[in-house]
């Protein structure tokens, strides 16, 4: 499967439970980041800023999550010969960002971080970061495709669906998935006038300072 061209298209056009708990533990607090010159962007109103401030000094993914999630995003969008990976592009803090900004994806996203490795400690008798490429492809491809997906798949098969929705809006939305995509942006145009066959029809010419202020000028 091209996942990067499908995931284009959409841009353009979403064993023990003692040993998940404990892979799962979060580690020692990091320290709070310096946010006394984060204001979320440009032309962002105070509320705004306060608002971006707040959620970028909260923290939800706990490091095996995130790590979980690093290795995911990178599957759906790996890096190839036009641009750079999903993480090179910055997907996973970005869904770090979503979760606390809009919560009702938290339960999903961490639910079926837990339901993806209770899955592989059935399968290989190990969480889903310490399987072999090979594995977490398999993995990953019971639950990439709805149409083929078993009836007891569901629940991965909706958190598959919603981390790759995230996934293509953070990497498309990033310098490197816009790069990737050849958008331009909005720029101005260079107008010469009216062609000079039709001012010629008219019996119609500029004047020199029209010529030199309005018509032409320097791309």
């Amino acid at each position: 499967m091209d996942r990067r061209k499908y995931l284009k298209t959409l841009a353009i056009g979403t064993v023990a439970t003692g040993v998940l708990l404990q892979s799962c533990a979060p580690e020692k607090k990091e320290e709070t980041p310096d946010l006394s010159k984060i204001n979320g962007g440009p032309d962002r109103q105070p509320n705004e800023i306060e608002h971006f401030k707040k959620v970028s000094a909260e923290k939800f993914f706990d490091a095996h999550e995130m790590a979980t999630i690093t290795i995911l995003v990178d599957i759906i969008i790996p890096k190839d010969d036009v641009s750079g990976s999903a993480t090179e592009a910055g997907v996973p803090e970005f869904i770090e960002f979503i979760v606390k900004d809009m919560p009702r994806h938290q339960t999903p996203l961490r639910g079926g971080l837990k339901w993806l490795d209770l899955q592989c400690l059935k399968h290989f008798n190990k969480v889903f970061t310490e399987c072999t490429s090979a594995q977490q492809i398999e993995m990953v491809d019971e639950i990439a495709f709805p149409d083929k997906a078993k009836p007891e798949m569901t629940q991965g098969v909706a958190f598959f669906n919603l981390l790759r929705d995230l996934t293509a809006t953070g990497f498309y939305t990033s310098k490197i998935g816009i790069a990737d995509i050849g958008y331009k942006g909005n720029k101005p145009n260079q107008w010469d006038g009216v062609p000079q066959d039709v001012l010629d029809q008219f019996g119609l010419k500029y004047d020199q300072r029209t010529l030199d202020e309005s018509v032409k000028f320097e791309a």
